[in-house]
């Protein structure tokens, strides 16, 4: 890793910005990793001069501040004084299932060495294990779909929740997911409960169709224009469009059902709009709450319920590198991000290459070329892609 610590170096002596990206600086918590493999926390800094000066010097593998603030940063947790914390949320691929993670993501048990792909389990299949080391990769699709849980998650904080643009911060987390960050005065004293009954409504947890009465009858155009929940599992009936019959069956629909919403899914949705909702024969109440919870679930935001509930925790530090990718956690205008790239934005080293011995890779797109994939291969790359791999652990630097 001596590699990677150096380039680390030289982005933070040369590149680092931290902008306004911490917000009173002087009251949080600063965290961080080394490359040796210890972690220092309980750190604080008077600005943001200081806090610069220390990255400079220490050239951490990964740094992180607090989403709380407190009157003593350096005490011990129960003496710190907690004067209230921003609310954050993670949303991390690892966390949504994908076609992908079967291709590139693999895990192994701790304890008996079995091995699976996709996302880790809770225990593993065969002795049951809790403990699991896994390889995961960052793709394309894989931050897509982090990318359309966010702006889900945007839209249930600006349209039910009435936070402005200005009150949150969208992040690149550096790796496989995004933060948002909101910065108002009606959700710095929330504590842990409050901030899961948000996490609860944003997941749609506890959602039930009989309460919003949803069914054949009761759709109209005023639905479509709600704002909590009724209009967003009206909005989420338009499903109907893409689907296929497959796709109706996967959500327990019989067959005589599927067969009539597939021949008549274009009437039914434009019947939404009107006061007279199209009407298919065979489909009961029940039919209605399957559709009903299915669309509530593709309207629901995907995000950590650890992270927005603990009201001391760190998250990662914007404008520093991430240490298992060598890209930068960056914020980005909330307006802009159906069109921002992270596998753009966020590379950190423009010049130079280098020459590594890359184990197994996948292929991959940074900046705007596509690498890979690789397989027990000694090649030059831009220090960019290298470093990505060097982080990822699939490659090594040639003697």
């Amino acid at each position: 890793m001596a590699f990677v610590q150096s380039m680390f170096r030289e982005y933070y002596a040369r590149d680092l910005t931290l902008g306004e990206s911490v917000r009173i600086p002087e009251a949080r918590e600063y965290g961080f990793a080394s490359f040796e493999g210890w972690m220092l926390r309980h750190k604080s800094f008077r600005n943001r001069n200081e806090l610069t000066s220390f990255l400079r010097d220490c050239v951490p593998r990964d740094a992180y501040f607090s989403c709380a603030y407190y009157e003593e940063p350096e005490a011990e947790m129960e003496k710190k004084g907690w004067l209230g914390a921003d609310l954050v949320f993670d949303i991390d691929a690892d966390h949504i299932p994908t076609l992908c993670d079967k291709i590139h993501d693999e895990w192994t048990c701790g304890k008996c060495g079995f091995v699976g792909r996709g996302i880790v389990p809770q225990n593993c299949p065969v002795c049951g294990s809790e403990k699991f080391t896994d390889s995961t990769w960052p793709c394309e699709v894989c931050l897509a779909s982090a990318k359309s849980e966010t702006v889900k998650l945007l839209d249930v904080l600006m349209g039910d929740f009435g936070f402005s643009e200005r009150e949150m911060h969208v992040f690149f987390s550096g790796h496989r997911g995004y933060h948002v960050h909101v910065e108002d005065e009606a959700v710095k004293s929330l504590d842990a409960v409050a901030r899961k009954e948000i996490v609860d409504y944003v997941l749609g947890l506890g959602f039930d169709a009989a309460f919003y009465e949803l069914n054949s009858k009761g759709l109209g155009s005023s639905d479509l224009k709600h704002s909590g929940w009724r209009g967003r599992v009206v909005k989420g009936f338009s499903f109907i469009l893409e689907a296929r019959p497959e796709d109706f069956k996967n959500i327990g629909l019989k067959r005589n059902v599927v067969e009539a919403l597939t021949k008549n899914k274009n009437a039914i949705v434009q019947s939404w709009n009107t006061s007279n909702p199209y009407t298919v024969k065979g489909m009961g109440p029940e039919t209605w709450r399957k559709i009903v919870e299915y669309s509530a679930k593709s309207q629901s935001a995907n995000v950590d319920t650890v992270v927005t509930t603990d009201i001391h925790r760190l998250i990662r530090l914007a404008g520093t590198l991430h240490g298992k990718t060598g890209l930068k956690k960056m914020e980005f205008p909330v307006s802009t991000i159906d069109d921002f790239d992270p596998f753009k934005s966020a590379v950190a080293f423009k010049e130079g290459t280098v020459t590594v011995l890359v184990s197994n890779a996948p292929q991959f797109r940074l900046g705007d070329k596509t690498y890979g994939p690789y397989k027990k291969q000694r090649i030059e790359l831009p220090t960019a892609v290298a470093l990505l791999l060097l982080c990822r652990k699939r490659a090594e630097i040639e003697d």
